[in-house]
């Protein structure tokens, strides 16, 4: 007789429990930074939308933003710590290649055993992460995920680089994905494209660091601005609205949209190609916050939920995008 495998079932709803958010300690006005880039505190409001950044001193690390991220979203959820069977953490700023800061992570917030993993999937990384914990938990292998994103981008910025560097800033965003009795979390549109692939890189390999020091400079990031607004703008458009097509749903039926916080005129020019009625509540975290990539848009919803409660219950299209060139976007209920 041939043994017959189990599969374990879920249930059939997931929804986002609940948020929580570590920033940056330090305000970076732009005034701070605009002597190596030639430029000044209009040229990057003009630009980009952006007053001041958060950024983290020193002894703050990306894991300790993180786990502060986790420590509120937890605590939120109104779960015990056992009933979290899953970690994981969307970063591209972890200071070790293995092992991955989603295990250090889970034992900080007490989480262990819970299954624990990283992902790298830049500014779109949260939105593959709750897409994954959403199917996690309706397949039944997980109960409760913990998703986080979490950047420490000051660590890989030369402040000489105009093409980015004024950009950043460093936080975490956390939220729980669980069991729902209503559909709380809806279809995932997620994808890539490659040939665009050294649109948003590193200046250098840590290989050829490593074969020419005092040559080749630590890496840091760059970026083809022209080449990624325009991505942005025109092709994000069309995924946000295959994503509310996905999920039967108009523009008029979002109480909220929170796109990755890139830059502000991305921004405002997706929300008006998707023709958002002003009932919308647009957040626009990226003013006070900067860019933080993977944290990016939990950090927005958690400004947005903390600026304007009574948006709580209604539906929010996030989307991300961002270096790979990758991007991903789903319309959640918020919590």
């Amino acid at each position: 007789m041939v043994a017959t495998l189990v599969q374990p079932t879920g249930p059939a709803h997931t929804r986002v429990l609940s948020v929580g958010a570590s920033r940056g300690n330090l305000d970076v006005p732009n005034d701070d930074l605009v002597g190596p880039i030639d430029s000044s505190d209009e040229w990057i409001r003009q630009r980009t939308g952006i007053v001041q950044r958060r950024r983290a001193s020193k002894e703050i690390g990306a894991i300790d933003l993180a786990v502060a991220a986790g420590e509120e979203a937890i605590a939120k959820s109104g779960l015990d710590r056992s009933q979290i069977d899953g970690v994981i953490i969307s970063t591209i700023s972890n200071v070790a290649v293995t092992p991955s800061m989603a295990a250090l992570a889970a034992h900080r917030l007490g989480l262990t055993p819970a299954a624990a993993f990283d992902i790298s999937a830049a500014c779109a990384g949260y939105v593959y992460g709750v897409g994954q914990a959403d199917a996690l938990v309706r397949s039944g292998v997980c109960t409760n995920v913990l998703v986080i994103g979490a950047e420490k981008l000051s660590d890989v910025v030369d402040p000489t680089d105009r093409s980015i560097s004024f950009l950043l800033g460093d936080g975490a965003g956390a939220v729980v994905v669980g069991p729902s009795d209503h559909t709380g979390i809806g279809p995932t549109v997620w994808g890539s494209d490659g040939e665009k692939w050294d649109t948003i890189s590193m200046t250098s390999t840590f290989e050829e660091y490593r074969e020419s020091p005092g040559v080749v400079a630590w890496p840091t990031l760059r970026q083809d601005g022209q080449t990624v607004f325009r991505w942005a703008v025109w092709e994000m458009a069309k995924v946000a609205r295959q994503t509310l097509e996905a999920s039967g749903l108009e523009p008029a039926d979002l109480a909220a949209f929170i796109p990755h916080q890139a830059n502000m005129r991305i921004i405002d020019e997706l929300a008006k190609q998707l023709k958002l009625p002003e009932t919308v509540a647009i957040a626009r975290d990226i003013e006070l916050q900067g860019n933080t990539s993977a944290a990016s848009i939990p950090l927005a919803m958690h400004s947005l939920l903390a600026e304007r409660p009574e948006l709580s219950g209604g539906l929010a299209l996030t989307i991300g995008f961002g270096a790979g060139l990758v991007y991903g976007a789903q319309v959640i209920e918020l919590p």
